[in-house]
């Protein structure tokens, strides 16, 4: 059985696309990485072509700028977001790139990166090849795919984790509730007793501090953050006006203070309907500006989860370490997606990420709430059976329409498949977590490909865009 940590479904990063984005940027870093110590002086030139997905809306998501930092070693995790436009800058200016920090040569954005919007490589839409000329003539060529979810393989690979098992192994819905069954445990005991068998509490707690730091420091910056998005849509943030109305002044700057304000709020259904949609907005605000997000289980459905997440904290009085348990089941059922269908949108539409990420919250909220392993897993399956179908048709290319919406859209199906999953008797329901994974996967595969992350059909081809940058 496949072996996913929970800190392969959430990754700290860039926006605004972790298939075409980060992915590419990894692949890069990775190429580099590959080249042996005593070929790298060698290197004169490097050219990186892009395919299928990645080639038809890869302006849009910035995939050509991800194979610039890539190769430029930087770390998505870590740079000051901020910076990326200058470095940009400077490679376009000085037509110089320099690689494993100290080789500079020459490379020109506009030549070096090539888009074949015809062509595609055999095992993936998103491809990508990168060729190193070497003095003498010699090449060093490989190819790569962007599978999903900031996930990166090289032609000829099949994913692996870090790790090649865990003690109760979990391939489907099915073996996650036979190991709660067993044990007496909810999912999140389960997940976190085999993450245990990979490193220390300590390692484990503060990872997953990261991870929830990041995603509600999303949410703080969105709301704080006027303008309109980059890519040539004009599409104006509505987050920062919207929290604005809600608190009645500008949010605080400081997380904590601005956490507190939400919870002093009165609670009625509007109010809080409103701020979960403003909590979803934020995230994929930053996330189409290039900002920092957490990958959940992918870019462009990355505010689904902190926006449940935010919820729970402010409005279902979350206490202690409950987000701990919230992030540990969250990404077991996401797990369970990429195991048996897929987080791609270019392979699965839209479903493949909103529907997953609302599935991942609703099961999360669900056991956060007080729910069984089972209450759990049928809010997983309610959420995503109210995605199957759903087509990835992003305008101009970008991650803006109908993509930010679509988070605030799924965020509210998560928290209502939880409530309708409490009330109910899962001894009752007639449709499984792994059946509707079979249907998700089913309909992924007979999806037309122009619904597929290509912007060529679908709301992608009734409005006209010229998309000058991401």
């Amino acid at each position: 059985m496949q072996s996913l940590s929970v800190f392969d479904m959430f990754k700290i990063g860039v926006g605004p696309s972790s298939s075409h984005t980060m992915g590419p940027w990894k692949a890069a870093v990775r190429f580099l990485d590959e080249i042996s110590v005593s070929d790298r002086p060698n290197v004169l030139r490097v050219s990186v072509d892009l395919f299928g997905s990645l080639a038809k809306t890869g302006k849009g998501h910035g995939t050509d700028i991800a194979v610039q930092m890539g190769l430029g070693g930087h770390d998505p995790r870590t740079i000051d977001v901020t910076a990326i436009d200058g470095v940009l800058s400077q490679i376009a200016s000085t037509q110089r790139i320099t690689l494993w920090g100290d080789h500079q040569i020459d490379f020109d954005p506009g030549t070096d990166i090539v888009f074949h919007r015809d062509a595609q490589l055999p095992d993936h839409p998103n491809g990508l090849r990168f060729t190193a000329t070497l003095a003498g003539e010699g090449t060093i060529q490989q190819e790569f795919y962007s599978i999903g979810g900031g996930f990166v393989v090289r032609q000829g690979e099949t994913f692996e984790s870090e790790f090649a098992s865990m003690p109760w192994p979990i391939e489907t819905a099915a073996d996650l509730l036979g190991h709660c069954d067993r044990e007496g445990l909810r999912i999140s005991q389960v997940v976190m007793h085999n993450e245990r068998s990979l490193r220390s509490d300590t390692e484990l707690r503060s990872e997953l501090t990261a991870i929830k730091d990041a995603m509600l420091e999303s949410i703080q910056r969105g709301c704080q953050t006027d303008g309109v998005l980059p890519g040539g849509l004009n599409v104006r943030r509505r987050a920062s006006q919207t929290a604005t109305h809600l608190l009645g002044e500008r949010c605080a700057s400081d997380l904590e203070a601005f956490t507190i304000a939400i919870k002093q709020q009165s609670i009625d259904f509007r109010r809080v309907l409103d701020w979960v949609s403003c909590f979803a907005l934020a995230v994929n605000e930053e996330n189409a500006a290039m900002g920092r997000v957490v990958t959940a289980p992918t870019n462009g459905a990355a505010g689904v989860i902190p926006a449940v997440l935010m919820y729970y904290l402010c409005f279902c009085e979350g206490k202690d370490d409950s987000w701990i348990y919230f992030l540990l089941t969250a990404s077991e059922i996401g797990s369970i997606f990429k195991k048996g269908a897929t987080i791609s949108a270019a392979m699965g539409g839209c479903q493949a990420e909103i529907g997953v990420s609302s599935a991942m919250a609703a099961a999360a909220l669900t056991e956060s709430l007080g729910g069984t392993p089972r209450q759990a897993t049928e809010a997983a399956e309610i959420a995503m059976e109210h995605h199957l179908g759903m087509t990835c048709d992003p305008v101009g290319g970008l991650v803006q329409i109908p993509c930010i919406e679509r988070n605030a859209m799924g965020a509210i199906k998560a928290i209502t498949a939880a409530q309708m999953s409490l009330q109910r008797d899962p001894s009752q329901a007639r449709v499984s977590l792994d059946a509707v994974v079979r249907t998700m996967w089913e309909t992924a595969q007979v999806m037309n490909a122009k619904y597929k992350e290509t912007s060529e059909g679908g709301l992608a081809v009734q409005i006209t865009v010229n998309v000058s940058e991401c």
